[in-house]
């Protein structure tokens, strides 16, 4: 499964990190940090109607190159100018073409909160978001059990972090709430085929409770989409092809955005 090779994969760019800059390092290095004020990620998507959160990515094992042109500050801006709640950007450098720098540039740049999407396998990486400006990490229910996301989730709350567990079935929505997640995001493209099917953020969020906040991910194309995961009272979205294929990135928003007047 693609999942489980962009896990090794990880595993191994960790390890050379971790030879470069100790783990005790980076960790004392965030621990040095301010927490942020309030969990500004979580601020964002609590609110009285459905949050966006919109994706900077150039490319995917789903789809190759999404974006051969990649401007990335300027599609960060653009979000920012069309209304976007939170920002998410892909760090994972093999399969995804991402990049750490891109993440500590887009914060410097917007005053949206920051999702560090990787595919977090281990502590360091925690630290090391923190220490890049990140307001949340991704932690995905498929390559950790529930023990470690409690653990993981810890971690978190120490550096004033967010996390958006991520889940694909019931089986693993049930592990992101024994895990007591803030914040669940269910993933409508299945990881072992890539096939995409929207009603599934539709039948899981019934699974979890109103006071956790529920963010659906992938497939989402057109307003329609979005105002039915708002009529089955998702909070948020996270959008990403979409925006990232459209020509005109804030014309796009601003229309998917329509809903809510």
């Amino acid at each position: 499964m693609i999942l489980d090779t962009i896990a090794a994969a990880t595993k191994a760019r960790i390890e050379r990190r971790r030879a470069e800059i100790p783990l005790e390092k980076v960790k004392q290095r965030a621990l040095n940090m301010e927490p942020a004020a309030g969990l500004p990620f979580e601020k964002a998507l609590n609110q009285p109607d459905i949050s966006f959160i919109c994706e900077v990515k150039k490319a995917s094992p789903s789809r190759g190159l999404i974006a051969a042109d990649f401007p990335y500050l300027q599609i960060a801006q653009d979000y920012e100018l069309a209304g976007a709640d939170a920002i998410s950007v892909l760090t994972e450098p093999e399969y995804f073409q991402g990049s750490d720098d891109y993440l500590v540039q887009i914060k410097d740049l917007t005053s949206l909160p920051v999702l560090r999407k990787d595919f977090t396998v281990d502590p360091y990486q925690i630290y090391e978001a923190k220490t890049l400006g990140a307001s949340a990490i991704l932690l995905i229910c498929a390559l950790l059990d529930t023990r470690t996301i409690r653990d993981y989730l810890a971690i978190c709350d120490e550096l004033g972090l967010s996390a958006i567990v991520e889940a694909h079935d019931e089986r693993e929505v049930e592990s992101a709430l024994a895990a007591r997640a803030r914040i669940i995001g269910v993933n409508n493209r299945n990881l072992k085929d890539f096939a995409v099917d929207l009603s599934n953020s539709i039948r899981l969020r019934k699974l979890v409770p109103e006071s956790i906040l529920f963010i659906a991910e992938s497939g989402i194309k057109n307003v329609s989409h979005i105002e039915m995961l708002r009529q089955a009272k998702v909070n948020g979205v996270l959008i990403g092809e979409t925006l990232m294929r459209s020509r005109d990135k804030k014309a796009m928003l601003a229309e998917l955005r329509r809903v809510l007047k």
